[in-house]
């Protein structure tokens, strides 16, 4: 979607003052310049208008909170907004759709050799009951692809041979992002702030806004990388620097810190690491793809997939460029048609619109699922912004087989409620519970995991520092890790998934 976004410009006095506003309109309007042209270049504007210069009382009847003395103008472009947990979860599904076999709450524990060859892999599965002699499995390939984000480094250490060629090392990097209600920040469109080291964004995000992130190094546990009051002071720091109503922790609704999977190199600031990706096989058999970002996703799949079909002798070319994605074909017509949509299946519009935004032309199976039992229209207990359908659906459809993986990997309730979706729990464990045939031990012992996670990830929030808050976080460990234990790496998308 469409967002658009203010590049805040400095205030000062004095002619000095004077000529670096001029200089840094000059430089950053030559940036967002570049940006549009190469965005027209490609093909992928999609109608959204070019940047703009603004005075400042411009730029504050977009966004009031803007302080009159912190700015002297700003700079308007549009950007493209996607929910990345959505996107993910529809990426597997599509790529299942087209003949390949996605299996979630998968971990890759060793790889499997003949010689100096790769031939597979050995997976876990990390669903089954302690003691099942069936829990683990080989899984037999011509060429295995390491895809494992900030796993990397555990699939180089699993190759453990001297003298095989050197795999992919990547550096976590850990982004914390927090988020408020709409109501704390008046205004219309996004902010891009400078900062010492890096850049900060604030983004509205349906009621909420979206503030981040931070780049520091990340050394503990990766499967739990957790926010620390350092992190969340130095977002709000950030941030009130530019608004004339400061923001406190009161306002918070929700905190959550994702890695990114750097390719390591000199630089002792993450920061400052390449965001660019690379593709190595260090052995016969195995390729490896590690670094990039989300918005580079498919030329990564291609530049990685291109070369083990050539290896295995496969020469088609690569559709990904023009493939969409489940439920995007169509996607204009139904939106032109959403009040008809809605009429023919009972709903408000607005609830068309909302399973829309977030489903595509995939609200039609939602639809049908509230057609067939009404109570799914209802919204989730202490989540208004979402309804049964979407929990149940999660679990039907989209591989959900936690209450967690409802709540913070299909939806967004654990991060834009204040109560971290611990009010919704109930309610959502008992729709997925119906779909997936849990007892009441069973649904009582998914919401007592996820309440305890809860709670550990607001102690680590209070915490000092990244060994503190590390420390806290793990006073919770996740539900899959309890039932089966530790592995060292996830399957492809295995992690994303859950």
């Amino acid at each position: 979607r469409p967002v658009p976004i203010l590049v805040p410009l400095p205030a000062g006095r004095g002619p000095s003052a004077l000529l670096g506003r001029l200089a840094r309109r000059g430089y950053y309007g030559a940036g967002v310049a570049l940006y549009d042209a190469f965005a027209g270049l490609v093909g992928r504007r999609r109608g959204m208008p070019l940047h703009r210069h603004l005075s400042r009382d411009s730029a504050r009847r977009l966004v009031p909170s803007l302080r009159a003395d912190a700015i002297s103008g700003a700079i308007r472009y549009y950007d493209g907004q996607v929910d990345d947990a959505r996107l993910v979860v529809t990426l597997a599904r599509t790529a299942a759709s087209l003949g390949a076999a996605m299996v979630p709450s998968a971990r890759v524990v060793g790889l499997l050799r003949d010689a100096r060859e790769v031939t597979g892999v050995r997976v876990r599965d990390m669903a089954a009951r302690p003691g099942d002699p069936d829990a683990e499995f080989e899984v037999c390939a011509r060429t295995v692809i390491a895809a494992t984000g900030v796993w990397t480094d555990e699939v180089t250490r699993m190759l453990g041979d001297v003298g095989v060629r050197a795999g992919l090392r990547v550096r976590a990097s850990k982004g914390v992002h927090v988020v408020v209600p709409r109501s704390a920040i008046t205004g219309d469109a996004g902010l891009i702030l400078r900062t010492a080291t890096s850049v900060l964004f604030v983004l509205p995000w349906g009621g909420h806004w979206i503030i981040g992130t931070t780049d520091t190094d990340w050394r503990g546990d990766r499967w739990h990388p957790a926010a620390s009051a350092r992190d969340i002071d130095y977002l709000l720091t950030q941030v009130n620097a530019v608004l004339d109503r400061p923001l406190s922790t009161a306002d918070i609704e929700g905190v959550y810190a994702g890695l990114r999977p750097l390719l390591a190199g000199e630089a002792e600031s993450t920061s400052k690491l390449s965001r660019e990706h690379a593709v190595v096989e260090p052995m016969l058999g195995l390729l490896m793809v590690a670094g990039g970002k989300l918005t580079t996703y498919r030329v990564m799949a291609a530049d990685v997939v291109d070369r083990a079909a050539r290896r295995l002798g496969v020469h088609r070319p690569s559709r990904t460029a023009h493939l969409p994605l489940l439920g995007a074909d169509g996607f204009a017509a139904m939106w032109r048609d959403r009040a008809d949509l809605a009429r023919r299946y009972g709903v408000p519009v607005g609830v068309a619109e909302h399973l829309l935004e977030r489903y595509g032309t995939l609200t039609v199976h939602l639809l049908q699922m509230i057609e067939a039992d009404p109570r799914l229209a209802a919204p989730v207990a202490g989540a208004p912004e979402y309804l049964a359908a979407e929990i149940a659906y999660a679990a039907r459809a989209e591989g959900a087989l936690h209450l967690e993986d409802a709540l913070v990997r299909r939806t967004r309730i654990a991060f834009e409620t204040p109560h971290r979706g611990a009010e919704s729990a109930a309610h959502a464990a008992e729709v997925m519970g119906a779909v997936l045939g849990w007892d009441a031990a069973t649904r009582a012992r998914e919401v007592e995991h996820y309440l305890a996670r809860v709670e550990a990830e607001r102690r680590s929030q209070r915490m000092p520092d990244d060994a503190t808050a590390q420390a806290a976080r793990l006073g919770a460990p996740d539900i899959r890790e309890v039932a089966a234990g530790r592995g060292v790496g996830d399957a492809v998308l295995g992690s994303a998934l859950g």
